[in-house]
């Protein structure tokens, strides 16, 4: 669990994570601009006041977790389903910009992959 290869795609989506969710709060990387219904669906996101700013600070706490090695087993369960959203919401909306979803979702499956001992005991009956 803690060769180099999985050292570099921990800090790789650790920074992936703080840098977009970072990037929600207040906006420093421009994006291009989305499909009117992907625009709409943020839109509605956004309006109510809430919903980005929470999914942001989930970003920013789970990739602060994957950088310092702090409970990254949790942390990468806390990142499932914001992952696959991601993933849905490029898939459904915006398919242009998918190759970043594609690549969160590919960098938590293999850390899921990598630490999947720990999540035994969840499975056991």
């Amino acid at each position: 669990m803690n060769s180099k290869f999985t050292q570099i795609v921990r800090i790789l989506l650790g920074v992936i994570l703080i840098v977009f969710g970072a990037n929600k709060i207040h906006p420093f990387i421009p994006l291009p601009q989305p499909p009117q219904d992907a625009a709409d669906f943020m839109a509605s996101l956004a309006a109510t006041g809430y919903v980005l700013t929470v999914v942001a600070i989930f970003e920013i706490f789970i990739g602060i977790l994957l950088l310092t090695k702090f409970w990254v087993p949790f942390a990468i369960l806390l990142l499932v389903p914001i992952s696959l959203n991601i993933l849905l919401f490029h898939l459904f909306l915006d398919i242009p910009a998918i190759g970043t979803a594609i690549l969160v979702v590919a960098l938590n499956g293999i850390l899921l992959y990598k630490h999947r001992q720990k999540y035994r005991p969840l499975f056991a009956s």
